[in-house]
């Protein structure tokens, strides 16, 4: 059996005020990186790590490499975890995208399953990659603990893939930074935790 270890990057600057982040590269705020250094510390109190993959994302890169060091593992990077590809919206507000393209705006919101980012990707291609993913870390871990660091969009994917749920529920999870979720993968799948954020408190 295989124990999958969750979790998203540090917080960065974008997430509030919300701005469509994606594949821009951004480094961890002062804040990530505590709450990075925390995260480290509850995975490697609460788990045997025997590997850590990430996004190719500076920000998931520099979050798996705290957590690799306190599991004293090496962390490697996994393409497929990386962010959504939100295509021409990458870079610019949700407010500059609501006020230029109010439908679509309004249809990733209400039927996120139906949306292709105008010049990037769709959730379907999210969750193909998603899947990519478990299915690399399969093929080289048949038991033991693997950390994931990803991004709120992968992260969803990937828990609604295992929970066997559609993707016009993607925005029924929540994925904060730096929040740890739990599956083990065996002859069935087991969801343990979701979203954790309890070693969190108190870092703002």
């Amino acid at each position: 059996m295989v124990t999958i270890v969750l979790t998203r990057h540090g917080h960065v600057e974008g997430i509030d005020p919300p701005r469509f982040r994606g594949r821009a590269e951004l480094a961890l705020t002062e804040r990530g990186r505590r709450q990075v250094q925390a995260t480290a510390r509850r995975i490697s109190a609460g788990w045997r790590v025997d590997a850590v993959y990430t996004s190719p994302m500076q920000r998931c890169i520099a979050t798996g490499q705290a957590i690799a060091a306190s599991a004293h593992v090496e962390s490697r990077v996994l393409d497929p975890l990386n962010d959504i590809d939100y295509g021409d919206w990458q870079g610019r507000t949700h407010d500059e995208v609501r006020a230029a393209s109010p439908e679509l705006f309004k249809l990733w919101h209400d039927a996120p399953h139906l949306v292709r980012f105008p010049g990037g990707e769709s959730l379907q291609d999210l969750v193909a990659r998603a899947a990519d993913a478990l299915r690399l870390v399969l093929d080289r871990h048949r038991d033991g603990t693997v950390v994931l660091v990803g991004h709120d969009s992968v992260n969803r994917a990937m828990l609604l893939l295992l929970a066997d749920q559609p993707l016009s529920a993607y925005w029924r999870l929540s994925q904060d930074p730096c929040g740890i979720s739990e599956i083990k993968l065996g002859p069935d799948i087991r969801i343990r935790r979701v979203n954790e954020t309890l070693h969190l408190d108190g870092i703002s």
